[in-house]
Order: C-alpha cells, then sequence, then structure tokens
C-alpha cells in the first residue's frame, strides 16, 4: 500500500509542475476573445442612421442642447449632486438651455442618467435680441417666435 501511494504522490508532483509550467488547455484569457475582429461588423458600424432617426445631421450638428432632469438626486453621490446643482438643474421637469461644447458634454455625461438630453431646434431661425420676449420651447424642442405685426407708416395720399 505504501508502494501505491509513493507511486501517486510522484504523478502528482509531475503534473502539478507541468501545470504551473504551462497554462492550462482550457484557460483563455478574456481579453483575447473580445477584440474588434471577432465582434461582428454591425456593432462597428457609423452611427449616421441613428442621426437620422433622431433628426439629427452628422455634418451640421446642433448648437443648443435642452437639458432636462427628470430623475432625483436623492441618494446619489455627493459629485452628481453638485453637477446637477451646477447645471442649474435644482428643479425637476424644468427645462434649461446651454451650448453644445465639449466642456458642457462631458459634465452632462457625469449625471446622464439623471438628465434628458434634446437639441435645440430652430424652425424659424433664431430670434433677434428684440424678439426674446415673444419666445417659447415647445414639447417637441422647437424654439418658437411669436412675432408681433408691427403697423405700417402711414403714407401721404397724393392727389
Amino acid at each position: 500500500m505504501a508502494g501505491v501511494c509513493r507511486g501517486l504522490s510522484s504523478l502528482s508532483t509531475q503534473i502539478l509542475t507541468q501545470a504551473a509550467l504551462s497554462p492550462a488547455p482550457w484557460f483563455v484569457s478574456t481579453r483575447s476573445k473580445f477584440y474588434k475582429s471577432r465582434i461582428p461588423k454591425e456593432l462597428f458600424a457609423e452611427r449616421s442612421k441613428e442621426h437620422e432617426k433622431y433628426g439629427g445631421d452628422p455634418e451640421q450638428p446642433h448648437k443648443l442642447h435642452i437639458v432636462t432632469r427628470i430623475k432625483s438626486v436623492m441618494r446619489r453621490p455627493y459629485w452628481e449632486k453638485e453637477m446637477v446643482k451646477d447645471l442649474g438643474l435644482e428643479k425637476a421637469h424644468v427645462p434649461v438651455i446651454h451650448k453644445n461644447t465639449p466642456a458642457v458634454n462631458n459634465r452632462l455625461k457625469f449625471v446622464k442618467h439623471l438628465v434628458r438630453v434634446q437639441p435645440l431646434k430652430t424652425p424659424y431661425g433664431l430670434p433677434a435680441e428684440q424678439d426674446m420676449a415673444e419666445t417659447f420651447i415647445n414639447s417637441k424642442g422647437e424654439l418658437i417666435v411669436r412675432r408681433l405685426l408691427q403697423p405700417v407708416e402711414p403714407k401721404a395720399i397724393e392727389s
């Protein structure tokens, strides 16, 4: 019996040394499984199709965002609360307009799960300074200018 145990122990030491020297055949690193050539091409397609779906144009991005807070900041980390306050989104469901710049977009990435971001569409063009009081944003994210009619100066009738 002692001879059998001695033979098994020497066999187990040989297996352990071989396993230590070469990686196990069933072990494949996760990194090698998920590289670009193994993932289907559809996932790496350009997202211009989504621009058309949401009404945007990739060559002419919108200049302004309509940002609305839709979730509460209760039980969220302090940095998210501070970011929401810095963006002016203290009240829920009140839209705030921000520029579409990399600096603002980086700040919005931190709170993207708490806010809704829409492009500001201007179907009637940007309003002039005197028309700013007559503008409003409808539910579709369009800036509507309610221009007041100006009276025409009466001309003298020549007889």
